[in-house]
Protein backbone atom coordinates (compact mmCIF):
# COMPACT_ATOMS: atom_id res chain seq x y z
CA UNK A 1 0.00 0.00 0.00
CA UNK A 2 1.29 3.15 -1.00
CA UNK A 3 1.60 5.82 1.60
CA UNK A 4 2.79 8.57 -0.17
CA UNK A 5 0.98 11.88 -1.37
CA UNK A 6 -2.17 11.70 -3.70
CA UNK A 7 -1.82 13.81 -6.48
CA UNK A 8 -5.15 16.10 -7.16
CA UNK A 9 -5.10 17.46 -10.88
CA UNK A 10 -7.12 20.57 -11.69
CA UNK A 11 -7.53 23.30 -14.44
CA UNK A 12 -7.31 27.22 -13.16
CA UNK A 13 -9.13 29.43 -15.78
CA UNK A 14 -8.60 27.59 -19.19
CA UNK A 15 -5.40 27.25 -19.43
CA UNK A 16 -3.41 26.66 -16.40
CA UNK A 17 -2.67 23.14 -15.18
CA UNK A 18 -2.43 23.35 -11.22
CA UNK A 19 -1.42 20.33 -8.99
CA UNK A 20 -1.77 20.16 -5.21
CA UNK A 21 -0.36 17.05 -2.81
CA UNK A 22 -2.93 16.19 -0.45
CA UNK A 23 -1.03 13.51 2.25
CA UNK A 24 -2.65 10.48 3.27
CA UNK A 25 -2.42 9.50 6.43
CA UNK A 26 0.36 7.24 7.94
CA UNK A 27 -0.89 3.94 9.14
CA UNK A 28 1.34 1.57 10.21
CA UNK A 29 1.35 -1.90 9.02
CA UNK A 30 0.82 -3.01 12.94
CA UNK A 31 -2.05 -1.03 13.23
CA UNK A 32 -3.46 -2.40 9.44
CA UNK A 33 -2.93 -5.93 11.11
CA UNK A 34 -4.31 -5.45 14.77
CA UNK A 35 -7.49 -3.77 12.38
CA UNK A 36 -7.98 -6.62 10.20
CA UNK A 37 -7.27 -9.09 13.12
CA UNK A 38 -10.33 -7.40 14.88
CA UNK A 39 -12.20 -7.40 11.82
CA UNK A 40 -11.85 -11.46 11.59
CA UNK A 41 -13.05 -11.21 15.11
CA UNK A 42 -15.94 -9.35 14.99
CA UNK A 43 -17.30 -11.10 12.05
CA UNK A 44 -16.84 -14.43 13.90
CA UNK A 45 -18.38 -13.83 17.63
CA UNK A 46 -21.85 -13.39 18.12
CA UNK A 47 -22.66 -9.43 19.46
CA UNK A 48 -25.18 -8.85 21.71
CA UNK A 49 -26.62 -6.09 23.37
CA UNK A 50 -28.87 -6.27 26.14
CA UNK A 51 -30.26 -2.86 26.23
CA UNK A 52 -32.18 -0.93 23.65
CA UNK A 53 -34.59 0.88 23.93
CA UNK A 54 -38.36 1.11 21.36
CA UNK A 55 -41.08 3.14 20.35
CA UNK A 56 -44.03 1.28 18.74
CA UNK A 57 -44.13 3.91 15.94
CA UNK A 58 -41.40 2.60 14.78
CA UNK A 59 -42.70 -0.39 14.42
CA UNK A 60 -45.59 0.10 11.61
CA UNK A 61 -45.71 -0.93 7.89
CA UNK A 62 -45.04 2.48 6.81
CA UNK A 63 -41.79 3.60 9.37
CA UNK A 64 -39.90 0.67 10.44
CA UNK A 65 -36.54 -0.76 11.33
CA UNK A 66 -36.01 -1.82 8.04
CA UNK A 67 -35.49 1.98 7.00
CA UNK A 68 -32.33 3.75 8.16
CA UNK A 69 -33.63 5.79 10.75
CA UNK A 70 -32.53 8.82 12.83
CA UNK A 71 -32.22 6.57 16.00
CA UNK A 72 -29.48 4.28 17.04
CA UNK A 73 -30.53 0.79 16.33
CA UNK A 74 -32.27 -0.26 13.46
CA UNK A 75 -31.55 -3.20 11.07
CA UNK A 76 -29.37 -0.81 8.25
CA UNK A 77 -27.26 -0.03 10.99
CA UNK A 78 -27.14 -3.53 12.60
CA UNK A 79 -25.89 -4.73 9.33
CA UNK A 80 -23.63 -2.02 8.78
CA UNK A 81 -21.90 -2.36 12.24
CA UNK A 82 -22.01 -6.19 12.56
CA UNK A 83 -24.44 -5.69 15.39
CA UNK A 84 -25.98 -9.09 16.02
CA UNK A 85 -28.51 -9.31 18.85
CA UNK A 86 -30.42 -6.49 20.26
CA UNK A 87 -32.56 -6.96 23.40
CA UNK A 88 -35.47 -4.23 22.77
CA UNK A 89 -36.73 -3.43 25.90
CA UNK A 90 -40.67 -3.03 27.29
CA UNK A 91 -40.01 0.27 29.36
CA UNK A 92 -42.65 1.55 31.12
CA UNK A 93 -41.73 4.86 33.29
CA UNK A 94 -42.48 4.92 36.84
CA UNK A 95 -45.54 6.48 37.23
CA UNK A 96 -45.85 8.87 40.46
CA UNK A 97 -48.68 10.38 39.82
CA UNK A 98 -51.32 10.03 42.84
CA UNK A 99 -53.10 6.80 41.07
CA UNK A 100 -50.37 5.44 40.21
CA UNK A 101 -50.79 2.41 42.47
CA UNK A 102 -54.62 1.47 41.77
CA UNK A 103 -55.74 -0.39 39.41
CA UNK A 104 -56.13 2.56 37.15
CA UNK A 105 -52.10 3.35 37.11
CA UNK A 106 -51.49 -0.33 36.88
CA UNK A 107 -53.58 -0.82 33.77
CA UNK A 108 -52.26 2.57 32.02
CA UNK A 109 -49.28 0.84 32.73
CA UNK A 110 -49.75 -2.65 31.38
CA UNK A 111 -51.58 -1.42 28.16
CA UNK A 112 -48.04 0.79 27.66
CA UNK A 113 -46.17 -2.56 28.55
CA UNK A 114 -48.35 -4.85 25.89
CA UNK A 115 -47.62 -2.00 23.09
CA UNK A 116 -43.87 -2.40 22.88
CA UNK A 117 -44.21 -6.20 23.55
CA UNK A 118 -46.35 -6.55 20.39
CA UNK A 119 -44.41 -4.09 18.20
CA UNK A 120 -41.07 -6.39 18.47
CA UNK A 121 -43.73 -9.00 17.10
CA UNK A 122 -44.47 -6.62 14.57
CA UNK A 123 -41.11 -6.53 13.17
CA UNK A 124 -40.25 -10.11 13.73
CA UNK A 125 -43.36 -12.16 12.54
CA UNK A 126 -44.93 -9.35 9.74
CA UNK A 127 -42.25 -6.51 8.67
CA UNK A 128 -38.76 -8.08 8.31
CA UNK A 129 -38.96 -11.63 8.90
CA UNK A 130 -36.58 -12.33 6.53
CA UNK A 131 -34.14 -9.92 8.04
CA UNK A 132 -34.54 -10.88 11.76
CA UNK A 133 -36.21 -13.09 14.00
CA UNK A 134 -37.13 -13.09 18.02
CA UNK A 135 -35.42 -15.51 20.27
CA UNK A 136 -36.90 -17.14 23.09
CA UNK A 137 -33.75 -19.33 23.91
CA UNK A 138 -30.02 -19.42 24.13
CA UNK A 139 -30.64 -21.51 21.64
CA UNK A 140 -32.44 -19.24 19.21
CA UNK A 141 -29.57 -16.67 19.62
CA UNK A 142 -27.32 -19.28 18.13
CA UNK A 143 -29.70 -20.79 15.51
CA UNK A 144 -30.61 -17.37 14.28
CA UNK A 145 -27.15 -15.36 13.97
CA UNK A 146 -25.78 -18.72 12.48
CA UNK A 147 -28.21 -18.39 9.70
CA UNK A 148 -27.37 -14.64 8.55
CA UNK A 149 -30.46 -12.75 10.07
CA UNK A 150 -29.94 -10.46 12.95
CA UNK A 151 -31.97 -11.56 16.54
CA UNK A 152 -34.30 -9.88 18.53
CA UNK A 153 -34.90 -10.37 22.29
CA UNK A 154 -37.45 -9.15 24.23
CA UNK A 155 -36.33 -7.78 28.28
CA UNK A 156 -38.75 -5.92 30.60
CA UNK A 157 -37.52 -2.54 32.34
CA UNK A 158 -39.74 -2.09 35.35
CA UNK A 159 -41.93 -4.61 36.81
CA UNK A 160 -44.57 -1.61 37.28
CA UNK A 161 -47.20 -3.04 34.94
CA UNK A 162 -46.90 -6.27 36.51
CA UNK A 163 -49.43 -4.04 39.14
CA UNK A 164 -50.31 -6.94 41.86
CA UNK A 165 -51.11 -9.58 39.35
CA UNK A 166 -48.28 -12.20 39.99
CA UNK A 167 -50.17 -14.23 36.92
CA UNK A 168 -48.35 -11.49 34.56
CA UNK A 169 -45.10 -12.79 35.30
CA UNK A 170 -46.10 -15.70 33.27
CA UNK A 171 -47.89 -13.63 30.89
CA UNK A 172 -44.85 -11.63 30.23
CA UNK A 173 -43.14 -14.48 29.57
CA UNK A 174 -45.28 -15.88 27.48
CA UNK A 175 -45.25 -12.52 25.58
CA UNK A 176 -41.41 -13.18 25.45
CA UNK A 177 -39.91 -11.41 28.28
CA UNK A 178 -36.25 -13.08 28.96
CA UNK A 179 -35.56 -10.20 31.73
CA UNK A 180 -37.35 -8.38 33.88
CA UNK A 181 -36.52 -5.67 36.37
CA UNK A 182 -38.65 -5.08 39.40
CA UNK A 183 -37.94 -1.01 39.18
CA UNK A 184 -37.22 1.52 37.43
CA UNK A 185 -36.15 5.25 38.31
CA UNK A 186 -38.45 5.92 41.24
CA UNK A 187 -39.75 3.03 44.17
CA UNK A 188 -41.89 0.81 42.41
CA UNK A 189 -44.47 -1.49 44.21
CA UNK A 190 -42.07 -4.37 43.77
CA UNK A 191 -39.08 -2.92 45.27
CA UNK A 192 -36.60 0.20 46.03
CA UNK A 193 -35.15 2.41 43.19
CA UNK A 194 -31.64 3.43 43.09
CA UNK A 195 -32.70 6.61 43.17
CA UNK A 196 -33.54 6.92 46.79
CA UNK A 197 -29.89 7.29 47.41
CA UNK A 198 -30.63 10.53 46.73
CA UNK A 199 -32.70 11.55 49.43
CA UNK A 200 -32.14 8.00 51.18
CA UNK A 201 -35.88 7.65 51.68
CA UNK A 202 -36.79 4.30 50.95
CA UNK A 203 -40.28 2.32 50.49
CA UNK A 204 -39.34 -1.30 51.84
CA UNK A 205 -35.89 -1.36 52.58
CA UNK A 206 -35.30 -3.52 49.47
CA UNK A 207 -37.71 -5.80 48.11
CA UNK A 208 -41.19 -5.78 48.81
CA UNK A 209 -42.85 -8.68 49.56
CA UNK A 210 -44.75 -8.98 46.47
CA UNK A 211 -41.63 -8.09 44.70
CA UNK A 212 -40.14 -11.30 46.50
CA UNK A 213 -42.95 -13.43 45.14
CA UNK A 214 -42.09 -11.97 41.77
CA UNK A 215 -38.80 -13.01 41.79
CA UNK A 216 -39.72 -16.50 43.21
CA UNK A 217 -41.85 -16.31 39.80
CA UNK A 218 -39.37 -15.26 37.45
CA UNK A 219 -37.01 -18.20 38.70
CA UNK A 220 -40.18 -20.86 37.67
CA UNK A 221 -40.45 -19.33 34.34
CA UNK A 222 -37.34 -19.02 33.34
CA UNK A 223 -37.29 -14.86 33.05
CA UNK A 224 -33.88 -13.20 34.31
CA UNK A 225 -33.50 -11.47 36.97
CA UNK A 226 -32.26 -7.70 36.31
CA UNK A 227 -30.44 -5.70 39.24
CA UNK A 228 -29.51 -2.57 37.00
CA UNK A 229 -31.76 -0.53 38.66
CA UNK A 230 -33.05 -1.53 41.80
CA UNK A 231 -31.18 0.00 45.29
CA UNK A 232 -28.56 -2.07 46.40
CA UNK A 233 -30.64 -3.17 49.17
CA UNK A 234 -32.86 -4.33 46.81
CA UNK A 235 -30.30 -5.99 44.87
CA UNK A 236 -28.66 -7.60 47.69
CA UNK A 237 -31.30 -9.11 48.32
CA UNK A 238 -32.39 -10.63 45.04
CA UNK A 239 -29.30 -12.41 44.81
CA UNK A 240 -29.90 -13.93 48.22
CA UNK A 241 -33.65 -15.02 46.93
CA UNK A 242 -32.86 -16.23 43.15
CA UNK A 243 -32.15 -19.81 42.52
CA UNK A 244 -30.57 -18.86 39.48
CA UNK A 245 -27.97 -16.26 39.02
CA UNK A 246 -29.07 -12.74 38.17
CA UNK A 247 -27.48 -9.99 35.49
CA UNK A 248 -27.28 -6.36 35.88
CA UNK A 249 -28.48 -5.30 32.22
CA UNK A 250 -27.20 -2.13 31.97
CA UNK A 251 -24.61 -0.46 34.87
CA UNK A 252 -20.92 0.47 34.86
CA UNK A 253 -18.21 0.88 37.76
CA UNK A 254 -19.24 3.31 40.37
CA UNK A 255 -15.28 3.46 41.06
CA UNK A 256 -14.70 5.08 37.81
CA UNK A 257 -18.44 6.86 37.52
CA UNK A 258 -19.99 7.91 40.82
CA UNK A 259 -23.22 8.01 40.33
CA UNK A 260 -25.92 5.14 41.83
CA UNK A 261 -27.19 3.62 38.72
CA UNK A 262 -23.49 2.19 38.78
CA UNK A 263 -22.34 -0.83 40.74
CA UNK A 264 -19.51 -0.38 43.69
CA UNK A 265 -17.19 -3.33 44.37
CA UNK A 266 -18.88 -5.26 46.68
CA UNK A 267 -21.78 -5.23 44.44
CA UNK A 268 -19.66 -6.35 41.74
CA UNK A 269 -18.26 -9.21 43.98
CA UNK A 270 -21.60 -10.18 44.74
CA UNK A 271 -22.31 -10.67 41.00
CA UNK A 272 -19.58 -13.05 40.69
CA UNK A 273 -20.18 -15.29 43.83
CA UNK A 274 -23.91 -15.25 42.29
CA UNK A 275 -22.50 -16.50 39.13
CA UNK A 276 -24.39 -13.75 37.37
CA UNK A 277 -23.05 -11.33 34.56
CA UNK A 278 -22.38 -7.52 34.65
CA UNK A 279 -23.24 -5.63 31.25
CA UNK A 280 -21.25 -2.48 31.48
CA UNK A 281 -22.94 0.07 30.20
CA UNK A 282 -21.63 2.94 27.16
CA UNK A 283 -23.78 5.65 28.42
CA UNK A 284 -21.99 8.63 28.42
CA UNK A 285 -22.64 10.07 31.51
CA UNK A 286 -22.40 6.47 33.37
CA UNK A 287 -19.02 6.03 31.80
CA UNK A 288 -17.68 9.44 32.43
CA UNK A 289 -19.34 11.31 35.48
CA UNK A 290 -19.16 15.30 36.54
CA UNK A 291 -18.18 15.51 40.22
CA UNK A 292 -21.07 15.22 42.47
CA UNK A 293 -20.08 18.95 43.93
CA UNK A 294 -20.65 20.10 40.44
CA UNK A 295 -24.86 18.91 40.33
CA UNK A 296 -24.93 20.42 44.02
CA UNK A 297 -23.59 23.97 43.07
CA UNK A 298 -25.85 23.98 39.89
CA UNK A 299 -29.12 22.91 41.69
CA UNK A 300 -28.31 25.12 44.10
CA UNK A 301 -27.60 28.35 42.21
CA UNK A 302 -30.40 27.30 39.75
CA UNK A 303 -33.09 27.49 43.12
CA UNK A 304 -31.23 30.91 43.58
CA UNK A 305 -32.62 32.16 40.39
CA UNK A 306 -35.87 30.57 40.99
CA UNK A 307 -34.86 28.03 37.77
CA UNK A 308 -36.20 24.29 38.19
CA UNK A 309 -33.43 22.54 39.28
CA UNK A 310 -31.29 19.77 37.69
CA UNK A 311 -30.28 21.14 34.47
CA UNK A 312 -26.91 20.25 33.91
CA UNK A 313 -26.39 18.38 37.18
CA UNK A 314 -24.95 15.04 37.28
CA UNK A 315 -24.43 12.34 35.04
CA UNK A 316 -27.69 13.05 32.98
CA UNK A 317 -29.00 10.53 30.24
CA UNK A 318 -27.94 12.01 27.17
CA UNK A 319 -30.05 12.35 23.94
CA UNK A 320 -31.76 9.10 23.22
CA UNK A 321 -34.57 8.42 21.33
CA UNK A 322 -37.04 5.35 21.15
CA UNK A 323 -38.52 5.60 24.49
CA UNK A 324 -40.44 8.38 22.97
CA UNK A 325 -44.37 8.51 24.56
CA UNK A 326 -43.89 4.83 25.25
CA UNK A 327 -43.42 6.01 28.96
CA UNK A 328 -46.76 4.97 30.31
CA UNK A 329 -49.27 6.42 27.29
CA UNK A 330 -48.85 6.74 23.46
CA UNK A 331 -48.88 9.33 21.41
CA UNK A 332 -52.47 10.54 20.11
CA UNK A 333 -51.52 11.83 16.74
CA UNK A 334 -48.57 10.25 14.82
CA UNK A 335 -45.05 12.11 14.09
CA UNK A 336 -43.31 11.59 10.82
CA UNK A 337 -41.16 8.75 10.40
CA UNK A 338 -37.48 9.62 11.05
CA UNK A 339 -35.71 8.70 8.19
CA UNK A 340 -32.54 9.96 7.93
CA UNK A 341 -31.85 12.89 5.27
CA UNK A 342 -35.62 13.20 5.46
CA UNK A 343 -37.66 15.97 3.48
CA UNK A 344 -38.65 18.70 5.20
CA UNK A 345 -41.41 18.47 7.68
CA UNK A 346 -39.74 15.07 8.75
CA UNK A 347 -37.30 14.74 11.62
CA UNK A 348 -33.68 14.49 10.23
CA UNK A 349 -30.52 12.84 11.44
CA UNK A 350 -28.34 15.02 13.83
CA UNK A 351 -25.29 13.18 12.26
CA UNK A 352 -24.55 12.25 15.83
CA UNK A 353 -26.32 8.81 16.08
CA UNK A 354 -28.14 10.19 18.94
CA UNK A 355 -31.22 12.11 17.89
CA UNK A 356 -34.80 12.43 19.37
CA UNK A 357 -36.05 9.42 17.42
CA UNK A 358 -40.02 9.34 16.91
CA UNK A 359 -41.12 10.63 20.64
CA UNK A 360 -37.68 10.58 21.70
CA UNK A 361 -36.03 13.08 24.16
CA UNK A 362 -33.46 15.71 23.39
CA UNK A 363 -33.25 19.42 22.32
CA UNK A 364 -35.11 20.20 25.39
CA UNK A 365 -33.94 24.22 26.01
CA UNK A 366 -34.60 26.42 29.02
CA UNK A 367 -37.17 28.90 28.54
CA UNK A 368 -36.72 29.93 32.04
CA UNK A 369 -33.18 30.75 32.44
CA UNK A 370 -33.46 32.65 28.93
CA UNK A 371 -36.20 34.77 30.39
CA UNK A 372 -34.29 36.38 33.07
CA UNK A 373 -33.58 39.97 33.13
CA UNK A 374 -30.01 40.81 31.45
CA UNK A 375 -28.18 41.63 34.64
CA UNK A 376 -29.23 38.56 36.53
CA UNK A 377 -28.48 36.60 33.38
CA UNK A 378 -24.96 37.94 33.21
CA UNK A 379 -24.88 36.75 37.23
CA UNK A 380 -25.83 33.67 36.48
CA UNK A 381 -23.48 33.06 34.01
CA UNK A 382 -20.52 34.56 36.36
CA UNK A 383 -21.15 32.14 38.57
CA UNK A 384 -21.78 29.23 36.89
CA UNK A 385 -18.30 29.93 34.66
CA UNK A 386 -16.68 29.60 38.73
CA UNK A 387 -18.22 26.19 38.85
CA UNK A 388 -17.27 25.17 35.75
CA UNK A 389 -13.33 26.24 36.73
CA UNK A 390 -14.16 24.61 40.29
CA UNK A 391 -15.82 21.28 39.26
CA UNK A 392 -15.32 20.89 35.43
CA UNK A 393 -17.76 18.83 33.46
CA UNK A 394 -16.09 15.14 32.60
CA UNK A 395 -16.91 15.26 28.89
CA UNK A 396 -18.49 13.18 27.11
CA UNK A 397 -16.99 9.42 27.16
CA UNK A 398 -15.19 7.66 24.30
CA UNK A 399 -14.70 3.72 23.51
CA UNK A 400 -11.55 4.00 25.52
CA UNK A 401 -12.79 4.92 28.94
CA UNK A 402 -16.02 2.51 28.32
CA UNK A 403 -13.57 -0.50 27.63
CA UNK A 404 -12.07 1.21 31.29
CA UNK A 405 -14.95 0.06 32.76
CA UNK A 406 -14.88 -3.55 30.90
CA UNK A 407 -10.90 -3.86 31.86
CA UNK A 408 -11.94 -2.90 36.00
CA UNK A 409 -14.63 -5.29 36.21
CA UNK A 410 -12.73 -7.98 34.03
CA UNK A 411 -9.70 -7.83 36.81
CA UNK A 412 -11.98 -7.63 40.03
CA UNK A 413 -14.27 -10.10 39.03
CA UNK A 414 -13.44 -12.04 36.37
CA UNK A 415 -13.70 -12.83 32.08
CA UNK A 416 -17.03 -14.78 33.16
CA UNK A 417 -19.11 -12.45 34.44
CA UNK A 418 -19.04 -9.08 32.66
CA UNK A 419 -20.51 -8.45 29.18
CA UNK A 420 -21.86 -5.37 26.76
CA UNK A 421 -24.91 -2.89 26.90
CA UNK A 422 -25.45 0.29 24.86
CA UNK A 423 -28.88 1.95 26.23
CA UNK A 424 -29.07 2.70 22.68
CA UNK A 425 -32.31 4.75 21.90
CA UNK A 426 -32.51 5.62 26.16
CA UNK A 427 -29.87 7.85 26.43
CA UNK A 428 -26.83 5.56 25.94
CA UNK A 429 -23.93 5.82 23.39
CA UNK A 430 -19.72 7.46 24.03
CA UNK A 431 -17.40 8.56 21.05
CA UNK A 432 -16.87 6.10 18.90
CA UNK A 433 -20.03 4.18 19.23
CA UNK A 434 -22.94 5.98 19.19
CA UNK A 435 -24.69 3.64 17.44
CA UNK A 436 -25.16 -0.07 16.25
CA UNK A 437 -23.34 0.67 12.58
CA UNK A 438 -20.43 1.82 15.22
CA UNK A 439 -20.32 -1.51 16.74
CA UNK A 440 -16.80 -2.58 15.25
CA UNK A 441 -14.79 0.22 17.41
CA UNK A 442 -15.85 -2.01 20.35
CA UNK A 443 -14.26 -5.55 19.94
CA UNK A 444 -11.07 -3.18 17.67
CA UNK A 445 -10.58 -1.43 21.23
CA UNK A 446 -10.68 -4.87 23.07
CA UNK A 447 -8.51 -6.33 20.50
CA UNK A 448 -6.38 -3.52 20.84
CA UNK A 449 -5.75 -3.93 24.88
CA UNK A 450 -4.88 -7.68 24.16
CA UNK A 451 -8.37 -9.53 24.67
CA UNK A 452 -8.03 -13.09 22.97
CA UNK A 453 -10.87 -14.02 20.78
CA UNK A 454 -12.66 -16.24 23.09
CA UNK A 455 -12.42 -13.62 25.88
CA UNK A 456 -13.80 -10.96 23.67
CA UNK A 457 -16.79 -13.91 22.50
CA UNK A 458 -17.30 -14.18 26.35
CA UNK A 459 -17.82 -10.87 27.08
CA UNK A 460 -19.98 -9.95 23.50
CA UNK A 461 -22.30 -12.94 24.14
CA UNK A 462 -21.21 -16.31 25.81
CA UNK A 463 -21.35 -14.70 29.26
CA UNK A 464 -25.06 -13.36 28.93
CA UNK A 465 -26.04 -17.01 27.28
CA UNK A 466 -24.31 -18.73 29.60
CA UNK A 467 -26.37 -17.01 32.40
CA UNK A 468 -29.63 -17.17 30.56
CA UNK A 469 -28.93 -20.48 29.85
CA UNK A 470 -28.45 -21.43 33.66
CA UNK A 471 -31.84 -19.64 34.18
CA UNK A 472 -33.45 -22.21 32.04
CA UNK A 473 -32.21 -25.02 34.04
CA UNK A 474 -33.22 -23.69 37.32
CA UNK A 475 -36.82 -23.23 35.90
CA UNK A 476 -36.91 -26.56 34.69
CA UNK A 477 -36.40 -27.97 37.64
CA UNK A 478 -38.51 -25.65 39.78
CA UNK A 479 -41.35 -26.76 37.41
CA UNK A 480 -40.36 -30.69 37.45
CA UNK A 481 -41.17 -30.35 41.45
CA UNK A 482 -44.50 -28.81 40.84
Amino acid sequence: MSIGPRLRVGFAGSACLVATFVPRPLVSQGEQDVVARARAIHERVITLDTHNDINPSNFTPDCNYTMRLTNQVNLPKMKEGGFDVSFMIVYVEQDQSPDAFTATGYERAYKAAIAKFDAVHRLTEQIAPKEIALALTPADVVRIAKSGKKVAVIGIENGYPIGTNIQRVKEFWQRGGRYLSVAHNGHSQLADSHTGEANNQWSFGGLSPLGRQVIQEMNKWGIMVDVSHPSKGSMMQAIGLSKAPVIASHSAVRKLANVSRNMDDEMLMAMKTNGGVVQMVALSGFVKADPPERGAAINALRQEFGLTAGRGAGGGRGGGGGRGAGRGTEPQTTPPCPVEGAASGERPSTGSGQAAGRGGRGGRGDAALDALATDRRAEYDRRMADIDRKWPAAGRATVKDYVDHIDYAVKLIGIDHVGISSDFDGGGGVDGWNSAAETFNVTLELVRRGYTEEQIGKIWSGNLLRVWGEVEKVARQIQAQK
